[in-house]
């Protein structure tokens, strides 16, 4: 493996180190774009179910916050670096871009090991 190999692998791995950005992924990888209003709520609740061990009923808004905050400020930013997707906070949408291809494969290794067995249960990538 090349310098160039490695270093991509490194980068794709710390990307999905952080399961909002995984959780993220997995709801776009359905229809390849999403509100960003409705993925906050999905990854909220990920988020809640995986701190609470399933015990919430829905999603309180200083959770959303929290999750919104860190999209916003850190997870939409890195990925967009990274063309995996693009977005338009104006608008409100998240679509998956061409260099989600290339992390694809890793990302559904990821997805057979989650916590939450919604994330397993879920098709393939």
């Amino acid at each position: 493996m090349n310098q160039t190999s490695a270093s991509r692998m490194e980068a794709a791995c710390s990307l999905l180190s952080k399961s909002e950005r995984r959780y993220l992924l997995y709801q776009l990888s359905d229809g390849r774009r999403a509100n960003i209003d409705a993925l906050i709520d999905q990854i909220a609740a990920w988020e809640l179910e995986g701190d609470r061990q399933g015990d919430h009923d829905a999603v309180d808004e200083e959770t959303r916050q929290q999750v919104y905050i860190s999209l916003i400020h850190n997870h939409l930013p890195r990925l967009a670096d990274y063309e995996i997707i693009d977005y338009d906070l104006r608008s409100g949408d998240v679509v998956l871009d061409d260099g989600f291809e290339d992390i694809k494969p890793l990302l559904e290794q990821f997805r057979q090991t989650e916590e939450h067995p919604e994330l397993r249960k879920r098709a393939t990538l």
